[in-house]
């Protein structure tokens, strides 16, 4: 008969799928750990500045679940920690945690001083690197838990003594070291997401030679107004208003030399990217360059409603070269029209990659013998008692990473239950 140790699950991941997992299976009754290697719980949806289709921000749903998660015990969480060993079998595994330094122990308010005293800076992170922060830092305005973080430079640097002084509250400890932890569960939820595709692999676009050639995700950040400008859309090479906007379709998706497989939300993100320049520039031109825009059920009439707007152009065919104008950096896109087969250049302020959804297990494997994924490194039902959720078993979008999130939990309860 199983024990009661071995009757607890562990969730990997703390996005959409693997949060709600987690309180899923805790509101069920059962203990669950909940492991995220960053520093805070909401993944990539707390990047975000809006879902579609309806295009609300992410903190409400967020903030729901981090309630959820606060008022109930079964749930015990860890940041900035990851899985290094998992071994056993279905209802009785063994788990190495690693957790790694945070630098700013429980005693912290979020006063900000110990960022006020700091004068290193660091690339942001949560805005992939389009600003800078301090290196003692909120992760974002609404981090969950809300605590900051010391960058290991700062650490090791001279000014570390002095923003240890200015913390009133004597938060921050320097000498915090990586430590280890053994947890027995009985099942394993992997929910560990996925990785923007990394677009300097794509040589032909420009991307990082060309500054006006930036990705959906840094879209994302530049609509949204806690990012690096404020909410803001401009160029990144002068900051002026775009007034023409190329979106490139499938970059490096549906591609055997990049990712042979469609994400699926592609399409609907740069749909409502649109919708965000549309709101600041009510004149620019947008363009949206596709092999095939795929937008089912619901979602049709998202596509139908912005397919209406007479100053996006839907253009069939698929981008082969970005090129650069010297003097004005306009990116100049080489495209041939398949319905006329026609070979065009097309120039425009910003051009915005729509790249793909990588797993975080096609680099990052699970540390677990048993463990199975597809030819694209996605998780598979290969191993009993350790279940793949939300975009590290398939390309979702935030409403199918809930869903995902929950079966993954009944999963997980089924494998330990039935002992």
């Amino acid at each position: 008969m199983a024990s009661s140790e071995t009757q607890s699950i562990l969730v990997v991941g703390g996005g959409m799928s693997g949060m709600t997992a987690a309180i899923e299976a805790a509101e069920a009754g059962w203990q669950v750990y909940l492991v995220e290697r960053g520093p805070y719980l909401g993944g990539r949806v707390a990047q975000l500045n809006k879902y579609f289709p309806k295009l609300c921000p992410p903190y409400c749903g967020l903030e729901i679940n981090f309630r959820r998660m606060r008022q109930n015990p079964n749930v015990r969480f860890f940041t900035m920690a990851e899985v290094q060993k998992i071994s056993g079998r279905s209802g009785d595994f063994d788990v190495t945690l690693s957790l790694n330094p945070r630098y700013v122990n429980e005693k912290c308010t979020c006063c900000g001083k110990c960022a006020e005293a700091c004068a290193m800076e660091i690339d942001n992170p949560f805005n992939y690197g389009m600003d800078k922060i301090k290196a003692a830092y909120l992760p974002h305005d609404m981090a969950f838990p809300m605590r900051y973080v010391l960058d290991p430079a700062l650490v090791k640097s001279g000014e570390a003594q002095a923003v240890q002084a200015s913390c009133p509250y004597g938060a921050i400890e320097l000498d915090m070291a990586p430590r280890s932890m053994e947890l027995k569960v009985g099942s394993v939820v992997w929910a560990t997401g996925w990785e923007p595709y990394d677009a300097r692999k794509l040589d032909l676009y420009g991307f990082g030679r060309q500054p006006n050639v930036i990705t959906n995700v840094m879209m994302e950040r530049l609509a949204s107004q806690n990012g690096p400008t404020g909410g803001k859309i401009v160029r990144p090479s002068d900051g002026a208003e775009p007034k023409t906007i190329g979106f490139i379709q499938c970059a490096g998706s549906r591609d055997e030399n990049h990712l042979g497989f469609c994400s699926g939300i592609c399409c609907l993100a740069s749909l409502k990217q649109a919708t965000y320049i549309r709101e600041q520039y009510p004149d620019a031109k947008i363009y949206i360059f596709f092999i095939d825009i795929r937008a089912t059920d619901r979602l049709e009439d998202f596509f139908s409603k912005v397919k209406q707007d007479e100053n996006i152009e839907f253009f069939k065919g698929k981008v082969a070269k970005i090129t650069e104008d010297p003097g004005t950096k306009n990116p100049i896109l080489r495209v041939e029209n398949t319905a006329t087969e026609q070979l065009m250049e097309i120039q425009v302020d910003l051009a915005v990659l729509a790249t793909g959804m990588q797993p975080s297990t096609q680099t990052t494997k699970i540390p677990f013998e048993g463990a199975a994924y597809d030819d694209y490194g996605f998780v598979t039902a290969g191993s009993a008692g350790v279940v793949g959720a939300g975009c590290a078993r398939t390309p979702a979008g935030v409403t199918e990473a809930v869903a995902d999130g929950t079966g993954a939990a009944l999963k997980a309860i089924q494998a330990i239950a039935r002992r």
